[in-house]
This record gives C-alpha cells, sequence and structure tokens, in this order.
C-alpha cells in the first residue's frame, strides 16, 4: 500500500534530482526545492508512524524503480551487484557454472547448459529445476537465488534439482567463462561463409574479423551475418563491425539529444578488411539496438542484403550515471540515426495511451529516406528486411507461448520422451504441432489481445454509465467474432510455432553450436541468403532504386 503512495508522491522528486541537467535544474530551482522538501517529510513521516515497521532502504529502492517505469525500459537504478554485472557483460567473461539460468516466480530453472562447462560437465539439464544451492534452498532465497551460483574459480558447489518430479544431486566446480561474441561460423557452402554474432560485448568486432579472415581462407567470395536474437550491446563494437565493410570516414551512425554534449556522430576510423565481398545480414524481431544500427547502416550505405523480419525498434541511446555508494542510473540520453538519417525507434513512451501503454508512431508521419544507391527506406519502428521471410517473424501468439514457457517444456518434455532421435534428419512434422496443441490446450493457455483489453475497458465503461444491458448483445457478438478470429491467428501461427519448436528441440540434442549446424541446411533464411549470394545479378538487382 504505501509503495503505491510512495510513487505517486515522489515522482516529480526522483526525476527531478535523479535526471534533470544542470541547466534544467537552474532554471526550475524553486520547484526542485520544494518537491525534494515534500518528499522529505513525507518519507519521514512514512518511516516514524506507519503502523508496520518499515525498511527504509527498501522503500527509497521501489520509489526509484517504480518510478523510472513511467520514463522508459531502459533508464533503470543499478544497485552495486547490477554494476557489477553490467562490466561483466560487457567483458565477456565471468566466473561461474557456465549456464543460462532463468528465475520465474522463485524458482531457478536450467535453460541451457553451455556445452563442457561446469553445468554440463555436472549433468545438469534444460528444464532441470535447481531447489538447493549448498545448504540453502532456493525457495527461502528473499533476492535473486542465482547469485549464489556465482564463485571464484576452482571452487566447488552441490546442487539439487528436480528433473521430471525425481530429486537429484550433483556437484560441479565453477571455472572461468568466456562469453564468445561469435560462438559459431562455418561455410555455408563452397563460396558463402556463415557468421553467427550474438552480442557486442568487448570482444565482437575481433572476433567478426577474425572469422572473416578464416572463412576467406576457406574459399568464402561472400559472407551471411547472422543477427537475429541479438540484443545489441556497445554503440562503438557497432561501428568497428560496420568499419570491417565500409571505408574509413563513413557515417555509421548519429546522436541526438536535448543536451548538446551528447550530440554526436561516430565515424569509422580504419581502414576496412573487405569493400567488394557481398553480404547478407539475418536480422528478426528480436534484433536490437546495436544490431540495428549494423544491419541499418549496411543497408542504408547499400552495402549488405537484409533478410528476415523486421527488427525490434531501439534507436535509444543509455548512459550510465555514478551515484553515491557505489551504485548507478542508466539514464537514456539521447536518440540514434543511422546513415540515411532516419531513426529506428518503435515505441514512442512521451505519448502513451489511456492503459498507459507507449504508442507507436502513426503511420501518416512515418517518414521516406534514401540510402546511397538511391532505394527508398522508412523511418521507425525498426529495419524493415530487403526479403521478408513470414516464418521469421515472431507474432503475438507465439510470444505468449515463449512467455508461458510452454514451448520450452514442450521440447523439454519431447526430449526425455524420444532421447535416441536422430537430430541431424529432424524436423517438427505437421503431427509434432497436433501434439504440442494438444499439449497446449491441457495448459489451459489462453492470450488476450489488445483488441480484447480495449473491450474489457469498455465494457466497464459501459457498466459504470448502466449502459450494459443495453449493449450486451452487441458486446456477445463483437467477443464471438474476437474468438474466432483467436482461432484464426493461432492457425496463422502454426510456420512461427515449427521454427520456434525446431529450435528449441535441436538445441536439447545438439547444444548450441549443433543447432547452427543444423541451420546451415535448414534454415530458410540460411538457404534464402545463400540464393541471394550465389547469383550476383540477383543480389545487385536487390540494392539498386526500384
Amino acid at each position: 500500500m504505501y509503495k503505491k503512495l510512495l510513487k505517486k508522491i515522489s515522482l516529480a522528486f526522483v526525476v527531478s534530482a535523479l535526471l534533470i541537467s544542470w541547466t534544467s535544474y537552474k532554471d526550475n530551482f524553486f520547484e526542485i526545492a520544494k518537491q525534494i522538501e515534500i518528499f522529505t517529510t513525507l518519507y519521514k513521516e512514512i518511516n516514524m508512524n506507519y503502523v508496520d515497521e518499515v525498511n527504509p532502504a527498501e522503500l527509497m529502492d521501489t520509489a526509484i524503480k517504480e518510478m523510472l517505469t513511467d520514463l522508459d525500459p531502459y533508464t533503470v537504478f543499478m544497485n552495486e551487484q547490477d554494476v557489477e554485472d553490467a562490466k561483466i557483460r560487457n567483458s565477456g567473461e565471468y566466473s561461474g557454472v557456465g549456464a543460462l539460468i532463468k528465475n520465474k516466480g522463485g524458482k531457478l530453472i536450467v535453460i541451457e547448459p553451455f556445452k563442457n562447462y561446469p553445468a554440463d560437465l555436472a549433468g545438469l539439464k534444460a528444464g532441470d529445476e535447481i531447489v538447493k544451492i549448498g545448504d540453502v534452498l532456493v525457495s527461502e532465497v528473499a533476492d535473486d537465488p542465482g547469485a549464489l551460483l556465482k564463485g571464484s574459480p576452482g571452487s566447488k558447489i552441490e546442487l539439487t534439482f528436480m528433473r521430471n518430479g525425481q530429486t537429484m544431486n550433483t556437484q560441479l566446480v565453477r571455472k572461468d567463462i568466456e562469453v564468445d561474441a561469435v560462438p559459431y561460423y562455418k561455410m555455408a557452402s563452397p563460396t558463402v561463409g556463415y557468421i553467427v554474432l550474438t552480442e557486442f560485448n568487448q570482444k565482437a568486432s575481433d572476433q567478426v574479423a577474425d572469422a572473416v579472415r578464416d572463412l576467406k581462407l576457406d574459399g568464402a567470395t561472400s559472407i551471411i551475418l547472422d543477427l537475429r536474437g541479438n540484443p545489441g550491446g556497445l554503440l562503438n563494437e557497432a561501428v568497428e563491425v560496420v568499419n570491417l565493410f565500409v571505408p574509413r570516414d563513413q557515417l555509421v551512425v548519429s546522436t541526438q539529444s536535448k543536451v548538446q554534449k551528447y550530440n554526436n556522430i561516430y565515424l569509422t576510423k580504419n581502414n576496412p578488411l573487405d569493400l567488394e565481398m557481398p553480404l547478407a545480414i539475418l536480422i528478426n524481431g528480436r534484433s536490437a539496438s546495436a544490431s540495428e544500427i549494423v544491419s541499418g547502416a549496411l543497408q542504408d550505405l547499400d552495402r549488405a542484403v537484409v533478410i528476415g523480419s523486421k527488427s525490434f525498434g531501439k534507436g535509444l541511446v543509455q548512459r550510465p550515471k555514478p551515484l553515491l555508494y557505489g551504485t548507478q542510473v542508466k539514464i537514456t540520453i539521447s536518440r540514434y540515426f543511422i546513415p540515411s538519417g532516419r531513426g529506428i525507434q518503435a515505441l514512442d513512451y512521451k505519448n502513451r495511451d489511456a492503459q498507459g501503454n507507449a504508442t507507436r508512431l502513426d503511420d501518416k508521419n512515418i517518414r521516406a529516406f534514401r540510402t546511397k544507391n538511391g532505394r527508398t527506406v522508412f523511418d521507425h519502428g525498426g529495419i524493415t528486411p530487403d526479403i521478408f521471410l513470414q516464418n521469421q517473424k515472431i507474432g503475438n501468439v507465439t510470444k505468449a507461448l515463449s512467455n508461458e514457457d510452454l514451448i520450452f517444456n514442450f521440447a523439454t518434455q519431447f526430449y526425455y520422451a524420444n532421447p535416441n532421435l536422430d537430430w541431424n534428419n529432424f524436423s517438427v512434422t505437421d503431427k509434432h504441432l497436433d501434439d504440442f496443441q494438444t499439449y497446449v490446450q491441457k495448459k489451459n493457455f489462453e492470450f488476450v489481445t489488445q483488441t480484447e483489453q480495449v473491450l474489457d475497458k469498455a465494457i466497464e465503461t459501459a457498466i459504470g454509465d448502466e449502459l450494459k444491458n443495453a449493449l450486451q448483445t452487441d458486446l456477445a457478438v463483437l467477443k464471438t467474432k474476437i474468438s474466432q478470429e483467436k482461432d484464426n491467428l493461432v492457425r496463422a501461427a502454426r510456420e512461427e510455432i515449427r521454427t520456434q519448436l525446431t529450435q528449441e528441440i535441436v538445441k536439447r540434442y545438439a547444444y548450441r553450436e549443433g543447432l547452427y549446424s543444423y541451420n546451415l541446411n535448414t534454415d530458410d533464411a540460411i538457404l534464402k541468403a545463400k540464393e541471394i549470394l550465389d547469383n550476383p545479378a540477383t543480389y545487385n538487382a536487390i540494392l539498386q532504386p526500384k
């Protein structure tokens, strides 16, 4: 209860104290001083007089984090552990168990063990639930229980976990983990090289360069760069990756802000690795930020053909600002724009709808821009590929299934029911999809469309206006039609679901490296890229104005 009260009253104070520039601070000094005084008084009164004991540190932490949600998802408060974790992510090195672990509802679930790292060597599998770490029950840890898995290299840890309803035990030895930005590269055909770039840490550009050099030695005359699922990372590494394929002193991205010092342009600084080699860039709805800089810049410069589905649309730049006691606030300071001059931010967090959700730019306000060769491209809403592939898109139904872990859990069930599967020759058949649909129905899966949310709000309003009885028949008809359309959405998503199930199931047998190898001959985006790169006339035609 007091958390909601604090959120409302502390908004102006925390925004003013943390996020306003010095110039604005001077201009609004009286209002800022007033809000600080109000907040300080409130904070004191609640701490002294509230009926139950309150934790002052927790109270303030909640007030700050709740307030920041009203700005955008990327402006966040970072405690000491968050700061340290950010450093580790950027460096690509840490000490731990070598597995992707998910904390959901107080449960620690193994999402993916990395091949030949401690978790894998100790026998952990995707889908295992860790219930005890050493002598500590996960269920009794108030904060992040996953932090207990970290430790110094060489230290041992006892784990108790659940698998298919059975309790099991194992011991693992922590070690230094190196996170490669390029976990896989290989010849996709006698002349086409394939590179997977999963994140933009400090190793990204060097590892891409090394991969290109090796593939050229193996006979590659063209390259596929796979950025699907890449959430981004370091801006300078994105510029360096682009620089591998474009000349020195080429504009890659610029940033625009209300604060003059944050208005910057980023030019390539080095001699390129290769200016002629044809490139294909693969993106999807989970390619964001630095991935969009690379794919968008190479598209704007007509240096690559972009294939897949529209990218995420994150065109906001963050910078960490140090606070007291080792904490930081990561603030959205500017928007970035790629060489044609277009922005790619999809959501407007300043202008929200009645439900408080960020809105998308109205289609009539979207502007056209020109690439270097004169092709038409558009701003806002992410990078639109030159070649769109429907099954690379991740729609609302598929997202909802993934968010509920139904695809993940079905893959776990499938793996233990088919332990000797020949994954090299595996494909998700219509029968598998039917089995998945039955599984989903048994789990009582239900997703709510945005239309239904708006309708429910309208019904609430109608009840308040005493109009519900008069509209009862019309509302019932409308709800029936929406339900029918939802069935159509589920059917339309079958190919998306097939793709996601295939990826998840193959990983269970072959780890991520095996999945990359499997995809070389089965993935639609890779096959389309090879087809285009193997046909110079087709490739060049795509890069010319229509």
